[in-house]
C-alpha cells in the first residue's frame, strides 16, 4: 500500500475499525476514508455504490457488522443473519466494480464448529455443527469467507479474510445484555464496586475457555496481511493462549478493585466449551501480538472509565 492511496475502513467507529485506524494513521497512511452509518447505510446498495464510484478507495478492511454476545445473538436472530448478509454483499460486489485492488474481510472464531478439536485450524470450517446460540452470526462470517473465494475465483479479486479470536479493546460497548463477555465483565464488576455490592452474578459454569486478543493488535495484523498476504484460504489471527473464564473473571474483578464475591449462574449457557485459534500460519509469516491479556484488560477499563465520564459530561435536555 503506498502511504498517498485511499483506503477505506468500513465500520471505522467501532471497536475492531477504530483500531485499524489508528495503526493506518501510525503508519502513515494519509487519505483515509471512513464513514458513520448516518452518512452511509452499508444496507444500502445504491449509497454503497455511489461512495465507491465517487471515493475510489484502493484498498478496503471489512471490519463493519452488526455484532453482540451470547444473549444478541440468540434474541435477533434475522437482524444477525440478514444485516451482517447485506453489508458484506453490498461491500463485495461494489468493490469489485469500482476497481478496488485488495480487500480484506474480517470474520470471528464463532465460524468453527462447536465440537471442533483444539486449537482450531482453518481446515475445520464446516466440519461439523455450529454453537447454536450465534450459529446466526456464524452462517454470516462463512458466507462472507465463500463470497471472499468465489470473487477470486470468478473475478480474479484480491480478496483474503482474517479471522480473528475474541476481541476486546478501546471503543468496546459495555452493554451488560449485548456485549461480549470481557467488556460486561468490566462493567458489571465496575457498578459492584461503585455501588458497594456484597457480589456479582456471571453467567455460565466459568469452565468455558477462551482466547482474548487486544484489538490493537489485531489491527497491525490486518496491515500486516493486506501487505504479505494474498491467498484464498482464510487466515487465523490471535495470540495463542486461552484461559477460562473463572479466572478471566478474577483477572478483572482485581483490575477494577471489586472486593465481593463472584456467584456463577449455572442455569445461563456457557457457549461453545473451548474457543483457541491455531494461529501458527501467521505467526510463520512474521506476526505475533504485542499487548498481553493484563496490560490489555487495564487499557480497556481506563476506556470505559473514559466513556462513561464523557458520558455524564454530556448536556442534559430539559422539557
Amino acid at each position: 500500500m503506498q502511504s498517498q492511496a485511499p483506503i477505506y475502513v468500513a465500520g471505522h467507529r467501532g471497536l475492531v475499525g477504530s483500531a485499524i485506524w489508528r495503526e493506518l494513521q501510525r503508519r502513515g497512511f494519509t487519505r483515509l476514508l471512513g464513514r458513520t452509518h448516518a452518512e452511509l447505510d452499508l444496507m444500502d446498495s445504491a449509497a454503497v455504490k455511489a461512495f465507491f464510484q465517487r471515493e475510489k478507495p484502493e484498498h478496503v478492511f471489512v471490519a463493519a457488522a452488526k455484532v453482540g454476545g451470547i444473549h444478541a445473538n440468540d434474541t435477533y436472530p434475522a437482524q444477525f443473519l440478514l444485516e451482517n448478509l447485506q453489508i458484506q454483499n453490498n461491500l463485495f460486489h461494489h468493490a469489485r466494480l469500482s476497481g478496488v485492488k485488495k480487500l480484506l474481510f474480517l470474520g470471528s472464531s464463532c465460524i468453527y464448529p462447536k465440537m471442533a478439536p483444539q486449537p482450531l485450524k482453518e481446515e475445520y470450517l464446516l466440519s461439523g455443527p455450529l454453537e447454536p446460540t450465534n450459529q446466526w452470526y456464524a452462517v454470516a462470517k462463512i458466507a462472507g469467507i465463500k463470497l471472499c473465494e468465489a470473487f477470486r475465483r470468478q473475478y480474479g479479486a484480491d480478496f483474503i479474510s482474517a479471522m480473528p479470536t475474541s476481541l476486546y479493546g478501546l471503543n468496546d460497548h459495555y452493554d451488560l445484555q449485548n456485549s461480549h463477555v470481557l467488556p460486561a465483565f468490566i462493567r458489571k464488576f465496575h457498578e459492584a464496586k461503585a455501588a458497594g455490592a456484597a457480589a456479582v452474578t456471571c453467567w455460565g459454569t466459568g469452565t468455558a475457555r477462551r482466547e482474548f486478543l487486544f484489538a490493537d493488535d489485531l489491527a497491525s495484523a490486518c496491515v500486516f496481511l493486506m501487505e504479505h498476504y494474498s491467498e484464498e484460504q482464510f487466515i487465523n489471527v490471535g495470540c495463542g493462549t486461552d484461559l477460562d473464564i473463572k479466572t478471566l473473571a478474577e483477572m478483572v474483578r482485581s483490575i477494577v478493585g471489586f472486593e465481593g464475591e463472584i456467584v456463577w449462574d449455572t442455569s445461563k449457557p456457557d457457549g461453545t466449551p473451548r474457543k483457541l485459534m491455531d494461529s501458527s500460519r501467521i505467526f510463520a509469516l512474521g506476526w505475533k501480538p504485542r499487548i498481553g491479556l493484563e496490560t490489555g484488560i487495564r487499557l480497556a477499563y481506563e476506556d470505559y472509565l473514559r466513556q462513561i465520564g464523557a458520558d455524564r459530561k454530556q448536556p442534559q435536555s430539559v422539557g
